[in-house]
């Protein structure tokens, strides 16, 4: 009878083995591609380049022909031609006008021109959007990183403390030490507990800001191991020169200068009148006529000067922002490349230190079972041993963000996302 219960039991084990398999850990370029692919703000940000293209298509639209009808009744009776009634044509003129405002060739083709520059500029915005994204995404993934390596150290410290009060308890049994010891030591224990549980809740959250911003739902894991080594050459100089010309802020001014010398020329053509001209048919009191009509402004007073002089503002506007990005990047890459330079070195330094902690630790622990030296010694190691692995991994968190923060100043941290 035990029989298909313990089948059961192995299918759900089996079921659940596979889930925990299929479950995939994102590295920090999956958690960025998923971002870029899923992210809900991203993809309403994306609707402004499918407006830029229904622009494109307004620009190459040609003016509509445009039909006019007037009609005037002769309404006094006694007026009316003999043998007439008030339907007959006789007594009525009708007015009947058909025009087409004639856009110029040069105001057509400046117009799609403005629309083309917008699209290229909308899209390079969006770029820009996605590099903006990117850092937020790949700060709360190493978010997430630090989060679980602290808890992971935390289980640790109170693994081994766990095992010290199991210790500690038949030891007290058999009165190899004081009650004050145990106390000690199950306090240290319930402190790790307390700890642990806020490292795991810390954990939770983490991973849920990163669902949200990668836009997925299911659950979220990363790679924890996951290698921070630099994929691109760290020199000052060739960031700094890169930055200039590919970083997507700078692309983005670009090519507002690129629609501003557009909006130039589409302003001045607008100068010109646009003329209006066409045909009309008008019979009137029963006699048809034929004519020509044609209108257009006489530019004496309105020349368009305002949306001229606008469109040449907006270009000084742009070129302007185009010196101060670049005077931006200048001090934000030097900044994050000191930055960079500086928290590497701290973690190098502190591979040392974390080496004699644990051989402190282990000596202490060493002692402390063989009666060679007190309690107090041995929750002080371990107390150590955990703060330094905490400011170990603060500093590793410290030296990651500086190197995601150079990433992003440079604008290569788009390219992790391809």
């Amino acid at each position: 009878m035990q029989s298909p219960k313990h089948f059961f039991l192995f299918i759900n084990f089996f079921c659940f083995s596979f889930f925990l398999d299929a479950q995939s850990n994102f590295t920090l370029s999956q958690a960025l591609q998923s971002a870029r692919l899923n992210n809900l703000f991203l993809k309403t940000e994306h609707f402004n380049i499918n407006l830029a293209q229904s622009n494109i298509i307004t620009a190459r639209l040609r003016p509509n022909p445009i039909l006019n009808n007037q009609t005037l009744q002769l309404i006094r009776p006694s007026l009316y031609p003999a043998n007439t009634d008030f339907l007959s044509g006789r007594n009525r003129q009708t007015w009947w006008q058909l025009t087409k405002p004639m856009q110029l060739p040069l105001q057509r083709q400046y117009k799609i021109e403005l629309a083309n520059q917008n699209l290229k500029a909308t899209e390079k915005n969006y770029v820009e959007t996605e590099r903006n994204l990117f850092v937020l995404v790949a700060e709360k993934w190493l978010e997430v990183w630090t989060a679980q390596k602290q808890l992971d150290i935390i289980a640790v410290a109170r693994q081994n403390l766990d095992s010290l009060v199991l210790i500690n308890r038949l030891r007290l049994k058999n009165q190899v030490i004081t009650q004050t010891d145990l106390f000690r030591t199950e306090l240290l224990a319930s402190k790790y507990e307390l700890q642990y549980r806020t490292a795991r809740q810390e954990v939770s959250n983490r991973q849920k800001e990163l669902r949200f911003l990668m836009g997925v739902t299911d659950s979220v894991a990363i790679d924890l191991n996951e290698n921070f080594s630099p994929k691109v050459i760290l020199n000052m100089d060739s960031l700094l020169n890169q930055a200039v010309q590919n970083r997507s802020d700078v692309q983005a001014i670009q090519a507002g200068i690129s629609v501003a010398n557009s909006n130039i020329n589409l302003q001045k053509s607008l100068a010109i009148p646009q003329p209006e001209i066409g045909v009309i048919f008008n019979p009137q009191n029963g006699i048809p006529y034929l004519g020509f009509y044609g209108t257009i402004k006489l530019p004496f007073f309105d020349r368009n000067q305002g949306q001229i002089n606008q469109a040449f503002v907006l270009k000084t506007q742009s070129e302007q922002q185009l010196l101060a990005v670049r005077t931006q990047i200048e001090t934000e890459i030097t900044t994050a490349f000191n930055r960079y330079q500086l928290q590497r070195q701290n973690v190098q330094q502190f591979e040392t230190i974390l080496t004699q902690s644990r051989t402190i630790l282990d000596n202490v622990q060493y002692a402390y079972l063989r009666g060679g030296t007190t309690i107090i010694d041995f929750l002080e190691a371990q107390r150590s041993w955990l703060e330094t692995q905490q400011q170990y991994y603060d500093a590793l968190q410290s030296y990651r963000q500086s190197y995601i923060q150079l990433l992003y100043s440079t604008g290569l941290i788009n390219q992790l996302a391809q």
